[in-house]
């Protein structure tokens, strides 16, 4: 999600929300200045907070008229599918179920999807499948075989074809690079 996002966000002081984004930030720093127990993770928790303030703001003022990830979030047609997608996304999904879920046809639901995400509906599944793939691979310490059966794949052979397709690398080499990673930082 965050490739979907632009590189800098405005938000204008007068927009009613900048006042809840202000009262974050001067917490953030209050915390970050004290040497109070869980300060860490307190910041931690009001850096998400600011996030999901930022991007609130953001879905309220930016213009969607290219088709693109934010834009299909924020479509009320297709949004019931994308519920499914991300609340089950191992669940075996096919083309007639989302449809169902947005009381369209097939056919008309994956133009629409297409159209308002850019790509299609079981594309956009599979990618967000190897998103939380590498999530989990940076992460976890699920096994490849773990991880492909949570995410719907029959076979961890299936899964690391399709996670090699996405991203370029195999799961275990992806693993591998970002371990390498965090040892390097």
């Amino acid at each position: 999600m965050a490739e979907a996002l632009p590189r800098l966000i405005h938000i204008p002081a007068e927009r009613p929300q900048a006042s809840v984004l202000q009262w974050l930030l001067h917490q953030l720093v209050s915390e970050q200045s004290s040497e109070l127990p869980g300060t860490s993770l307190a910041s931690s928790q009001l850096t998400q907070l600011m996030f999901v303030q930022i991007l609130r703001v953001y879905l309220k003022i930016a213009d969607f008229s290219a088709n693109g990830l934010l834009r299909a979030v924020r479509d009320q047609r297709i949004a019931p599918a994308l519920r499914l997608m991300h609340s089950d996304p191992g669940h075996p999904w096919h083309l007639e179920d989302l449809a169902k879920a947005t009381a369209m046809s097939r056919t008309t639901f994956a133009t629409y999807f297409r159209k308002v995400a850019g790509v299609g509906p079981l594309t956009y599944l599979t990618e967000w499948r190897m998103r939380l793939a590498e999530h989990a691979l940076r992460k976890d310490q699920i096994s490849v075989s773990e991880l492909a059966q949570s995410l719907g794949y029959t076979s961890e052979s299936a899964f690391s074809h399709a996670f090699k397709r996405v991203t370029g690398m195999a799961p275990r080499h992806y693993r591998i690079s970002v371990e390498g990673q965090f040892k390097h930082n």
